[in-house]
């Protein structure tokens, strides 16, 4: 399934990183003459901003996710032949940040960029153990004449100020083949921290398979943007996607199709060590779900013995949903929930497995409870936080758990005020509200992909709302963060997956990101539309969305 692109997309090739011509001309028209005041401007305009031109750099407010504080002042730094980046601490994790800051740059510039220990200017990396101001992922970006210096209290906070400095550089930085220059960064000063400590994007693997590569090819799209989780839906009605060794069949029969009758495929454990692997390179902690115990016809076509009647139904490629359960009543349900929960957080360093608890319509309410307190304890059993779909709530989530809600503005309020009061009780939330962040919403009427059982959601649909207020009778501090969903149904490569995501995501990370005061869409979408360069040279299929002031290529 290949369906036809529509004449607004950029049409790039997934592997593909096509030379445009240099950017010519203002790039951004938002003036702020005069203004050194740290933070953001009236209106949601960042500090700092100003004209960008051919002759001038990119002003420092001017990335997206916005940063928190932004103070222009004194003269570029430019990156030259003789620039080396100096990792200033010696630690490993911020020499591997260092290199991976050279394997941007080295290419488009056709500079050695040597990664050394020894003190000087150039790009400086530190890692200030006692700068408690910017916590865990938060960072100071210092330009001027001399330097750039990047400092963090840990590696996470280095490596987002990186994608920082690569957004202030000009978008042909990130091409593969030597341009032009010269690559200038604004002077002045950033200083950034996350809102939300979960900023999440969701990649459905079940109904389409994706290779390693592809998702490999996704979790840099998410670092670009400061994302800091990949949740990996690795199982539903139409294919499981993780290799079990107790339960082998799981993967080897259950993974052999997907929506439409294609081939399917699974992760071996070696491949879900390496997406882990990667995503840890980029500062991302990989969650992976387990849809229970609903969305489990694959398994149970799988294993016969999981059926309450002992009969295996057919493997499914169609996209309904609700009509398949574990048996609930059975023992061996549990071994088998306890075999690949353990197998799976062994594989797993991150803090959260996900069981899902969605569209269980054929389980009764007794039993979907009663399913859910055994799934969440043989979670906590092996060390991991539970996070499970806002139905969750319906039952007795444990002390610690998290609930993802899926919900959107029409939601009844009797669903909402469920959710609403388990929060009050304690219990996390990360919102994905389908009609503001599900990426796998057609944009429109006329979009080729996707679905529309939310609506339409447009970019500035997906941009404007606000996560603390969203939820009514949920306190503030319950808002663990937000989350971009991307189901596949309709997807089956890349350039599908970037059609959709792209330019919806960066918005959504910004609601993760950026204070609420920067949040506003006229000054938004500018800065967004800034990026679509930067797109076209990373070779990211994105939909030129109409609502959006592309800047030239």
């Amino acid at each position: 399934m290949n369906p036809s692109k529509g004449t607004r997309l950029v049409r790039l090739h997934r592997t593909q990183r096509t030379a445009f011509p240099r950017l010519l001309g203002s790039l951004l028209l938002v003036t702020a003459a005069g203004i050194s005041s740290v933070g953001a401007a009236p209106g949601g305009q960042a500090a700092g901003s100003g004209p960008a031109t051919a002759a001038s750099p990119r002003p420092l407010g001017q990335t997206v996710p916005a940063p928190a504080e932004a103070k222009p002042g004194g003269s570029p730094y430019t990156i030259t032949a003789g620039t080396r980046i100096r990792v200033e601490d010696g630690s490993r994790e911020a020499r591997k940040i260092g290199d991976y800051l050279a394997g941007v740059l080295r290419p488009s510039t056709g500079y050695a960029l040597p990664v050394t220990g020894r003190g000087g200017d150039g790009i400086r990396l530190r890692i200030d153990s006692h700068d408690s101001a910017s916590g865990a992922e938060g960072y100071t970006l210092k330009s001027n004449r001399g330097s750039v210096t990047i400092t963090a209290r840990g590696p996470a906070g280095l490596f987002h100020g990186v994608q920082t400095l690569r957004q202030l550089l000009p978008a042909d930085v990130e091409k593969n083949s030597r341009q032009k220059g010269p690559w200038e960064v604004a002077g002045g000063t950033v200083k950034d921290a996350p809102r939300y400590a979960y900023r999440s994007a969701m990649l459905d693997v079940s109904r389409h398979f994706f290779s390693v590569a592809e998702v490999k090819r996704y979790i840099d799209q998410l670092a670009l943007y400061k994302m800091n989780k990949l949740h990996l839906h690795l199982s539903d009605d139409q294919g499981w996607r993780i290799a079990i060794d107790s339960w082998p069949r799981l993967a080897t029969y259950g993974g052999q199709t997907e929506v439409g009758g294609g081939a399917g495929g699974y992760y071996t454990k070696n491949d879900y060590k390496e997406i882990v692997r990667y995503a840890s390179s980029r500062y991302l902690e990989v969650v992976p779900e387990i849809d229970l115990p609903g969305h489990t016809n694959a398994a149970l076509a799988s294993y016969a013995e999981l059926n309450c009647n002992g009969v295996a139904p057919p493997l499914y490629t169609g996209t309904n949903v609700g009509f398949s359960s574990l048996c609930v009543p059975k023992a061996l349900t549990y071994d088998f929930v306890d075999d690949v929960v353990r197998e799976l957080a062994a594989l797993t360093p991150g803090k959260y497995l996900h069981i899902g608890g969605d569209e269980a319509h054929s389980t009764s309410h007794e039993d979907y409870v009663a399913f859910m307190d055994k799934a969440q304890a043989i979670v906590g059993k092996y060390g991991k936080t539970v996070i499970g779909w806002h139905q969750l709530t319906g039952g007795t989530p444990v002390k610690g758990a998290v609930a993802q809600y899926w919900g959107y503005d029409q939601t009844g309020a009797a669903e909402r005020k469920q959710v609403a009061d388990a929060a009050v009780n304690g219990t996390k939330l990360v919102l994905s509200p389908a009609d503001r962040s599900y990426l796998d919403m057609k944009y429109d009427k006329d979009t080729k992909l996707g679905l529309a059982w939310a609506g339409y959601v447009s970019v500035q649909r997906s941009y404007d709302w606000n996560p603390a207020a969203y939820l009514d009778g949920a306190p503030e501090g319950s808002i663990l963060g937000v989350e971009a969903p991307l189901w596949s149904e309709t997807l089956t490569n890349s350039d599908e997956i970037e059609q959709m995501a792209f330019p919806r995501l960066p918005g959504v990370a910004e609601l993760g990101w950026s204070p609420a005061s920067t949040h506003d869409w006229d000054a938004y979408k500018v800065r967004l539309g800034a990026q679509g360069p930067r797109l076209s040279a990373l070779g990211v299929n994105y939909y030129r969305a109409p609502q959006v002031p592309w800047a030239a290529q």
